[in-house]
C-alpha cells in the first residue's frame, strides 16, 4: 500500500515511518520541517517526502496514494493556547482540506491522529469510552473535535475516515519531545535530581508509547473496512491509566536518587480522565499495547544518558514552543509559522 504520512519528521512520525515500511508499505512523507532538526541520538533515515506546509497541500501530493495517515499538527496545549487562530487554521481547516483532496483523488482510507484529550473535563473514576461526551478544554483538543465532525461528514462508500484518539504519548523517538509528561519528568529527574510536578498530582492521565501508536495505526491501515469505517478508537491500554503522582513515582524508581517534588503551584488540572481502550482491541483481534509507563521511564532514562541530554537541549531544542519562538526570533518563520523564503 502507498501511504502518505504527514508529520513524518515529527516525534510520532519518526517512529511510525519505519514500522510502516517494515510492514511492507511504501511510505511517502509530508512535513513542513519545523522540527526536523530536533534530533537526539543518530539522525533518523526518513522516507522520501514533500517539504511543504500542511496549508499548502495540493492534489498532486495525494495523487496515487492508497491511504493517508495524518499526524501533522501544532501539537500541544501551551502552543495551541498561545496561537489559537493558527491552531484552528492548521489543525482544523488544513486537515479537513487535506481529507477532501484525498477523497477526491481516490484515497480510500484516512487515519486521523486525534486525542484522548477530547474528553478533557470528564473527571471521575469511571472509564471513558468513545461514546462519552466530549469536553475539550484547550484549543488543541477543540480543533481535534472539529476535524472528527467534518471527516464524519466526508465518509462514504469509497472513503473511510478513522479517528485514532491517542492517549498521551511517551517514549524515546530520534526526534524527541520533552514537553509531554513522562518524557518531561524523566528529563527533570536526570538533570536536576527532582521529579517536579507543578499540579497537585491527582489528575488521571492515560499514556501510550509512541511505538504502540505506530503499531496501532499500522494495524488500522489494513483492518477490514467494516471494522473501522467512520469510527473513533481510543488508543492505549488500561494499565497505563495513571495519576500524575503515580507517573512521578515511576520516574523516581527509574532514575536512581531522584526525589518526587509535588508543588501544587498550578493548582488542580481540569483535564482528568481514565480511558477504556477495549473497542480497538475488539476491532483488531490480537492487538494490545506492549509498553508500560515503568518500561518507558527506564527506556527514556537510558536514552537520555546514552545520547548526552543537556539542560539547554531539554529546555530549548526538544520543547515545541521554545523551538518555534527561537525560529521566530531568528526571522526564520513569519508570524503565521511559515518559513521565510
Amino acid at each position: 500500500m502507498r501511504v502518505l504520512l504527514t508529520g513524518h519528521q515529527g516525534y510520532l512520525g519518526t517512529v511510525m515511518a519505519p514500522v510502516l515500511t517494515a510492514a511492507g508499505h511504501e511510505v511517502v512523507g509530508l512535513d513542513a520541517g519545523l522540527f526536523a532538526d530536533c534530533v537526539l541520538g543518530p539522525a533518523p533515515a526518513d522516507p522520501p517526502g514533500h517539504r511543504v506546509d500542511l496549508r499548502d497541500v495540493t492534489a498532486e501530493h495525494v495523487a496515487g496514494v492508497d491511504a493517508v495517515i495524518h499526524l501533522a499538527a501544532l501539537s500541544n496545549d501551551p502552543l495551541g493556547s498561545l496561537a489559537p487562530d493558527l491552531t484552528y487554521d492548521i489543525n482544523h481547516h488544513a486537515s479537513v482540506r487535506l481529507a477532501r483532496l484525498a477523497r477526491d483523488a481516490g484515497v480510500r482510507r484516512f487515519l486521523y491522529a486525534s486525542t484522548c484529550s477530547v474528553y478533557g473535563a470528564a473527571g471521575g473514576d469511571d472509564l471513558v469510552a468513545e461514546d462519552a461526551p466530549l469536553r475539550p478544554v484547550t484549543p488543541y483538543a477543540e480543533s481535534k473535535v472539529r476535524v472528527e465532525d467534518d471527516l464524519h461528514a466526508l465518509a462514504d462508500g469509497d472513503f473511510t475516515p478513522v479517528f485514532m484518539r491517542n492517549a498521551t504519548a511517551f517514549g524515546y523517538s530520534p526526534r524527541l519531545r520533552a514537553d509531554i509528561v513522562l518524557n518531561n519528568l524523566v528529563g527533570h529527574a536526570l538533570l536536576s535530581g527532582e521529579v517536579l510536578v507543578l499540579s497537585d498530582g491527582t489528575p488521571w492521565r492515560p499514556l501510550v508509547h509512541a511505538a504502540d501508536i505506530a503499531r496501532a495505526f499500522t494495524a488500522a491501515l489494513t483492518a477490514p473496512r467494516e471494522a473501522v469505517h467512520d469510527r473513533a478508537f481510543n488508543i492505549g491500554s488500561e494499565i497505563n491509566n495513571v495519576t500524575v503522582a503515580e507517573i512521578a513515582e515511576q520516574v523516581a524508581e527509574a532514575v536512581s536518587g531522584a526525589k518526587v517534588v509535588i508543588t501544587g503551584e498550578n493548582g488542580a488540572d481540569p483535564r482528568s480522565y481514565r480511558v477504556d481502550f477495549s473497542r480497538f482491541r475488539a476491532a483488531i483481534p490480537g492487538f494490545d499495547c506492549e509498553w508500560t509507563v515503568k518500561q518507558g521511564a527506564l527506556e527514556l532514562a537510558d536514552a537520555y544518558r546514552e545520547f548526552g541530554l543537556t539542560r539547554e537541549a531539554f529546555e530549548q531544542r526538544f520543547t515545541r514552543l521554545a523551538v518555534l519562538r527561537a525560529a521566530s526570533d531568528a526571522g526564520a518563520v513569519d508570524d503565521t509559522l511559515r518559513w521565510r523564503r
